[in-house]
């Protein structure tokens, strides 16, 4: 399965919300830069902005833990119910044609909740509900979204992977 890049922007978006909240360094700076690179425009995050898009993020975790797709399917609609205003199809700046969740007036924490919740339920649409997963590493706090070309990706990273294999090994050898 292909993923273009620009279908998923509130994936990504999405992913390094949970990890910037699991792993500590939650600034301002921090949380502007992450709205940069993933092409939210204007992200001057207040005070306040940055605590709601905070609490967001710790809603968006359990996407990336859902046992189930049911459970998926019910935590993204929980999402798109609270952040994803009126979609609408739209070009700009050179762009092709893709979807918005809420008008760009918006505040920068509405549109957040609208670019994540959005990305992630097509994302979980086109994947067929797979792909959106947490290491399996039990201390790593680390989520991902699966692009590899079989989808059975468990770890976030091959470090974490090799930790969880030494372990392992050891744990037979004792």
């Amino acid at each position: 399965m292909q993923f273009e890049h620009d279908n998923m922007v509130g994936v990504h978006l999405a992913v390094a919300l949970v990890n910037l909240e699991s792993s500590g360094p939650w600034t301002p700076e921090a949380l502007e830069r992450a709205l940069r690179e993933h092409q939210i425009r204007r992200p001057r995050v207040t005070a306040a902005a940055g605590e709601e898009i905070r609490a967001w993020s710790r809603r968006l975790r359990p996407v990336f833990e859902a046992s189930s797709q049911t459970g998926l399917c019910r935590t993204i609609n929980a999402l798109l119910a609270d952040g994803a205003g009126s979609v609408y199809l739209t070009t700009h700046d050179e762009l092709r044609p893709h979807l918005h969740f809420a008008p760009d007036g918006q505040d920068l924490q509405s549109r957040v909740k609208a670019v994540t919740a959005g990305g992630l339920a097509i994302f979980t649409m086109e994947a067929e509900g797979e792909r959106l997963g947490a290491c399996a590493l039990d201390s790593c706090r680390t989520v991902f979204v699966d692009t590899s070309r079989n989808g059975r990706r468990a770890y976030c990273r091959a470090r974490c992977a090799n930790t969880d294999a030494v372990r392992r090994h050891r744990m037979k050898q004792a």
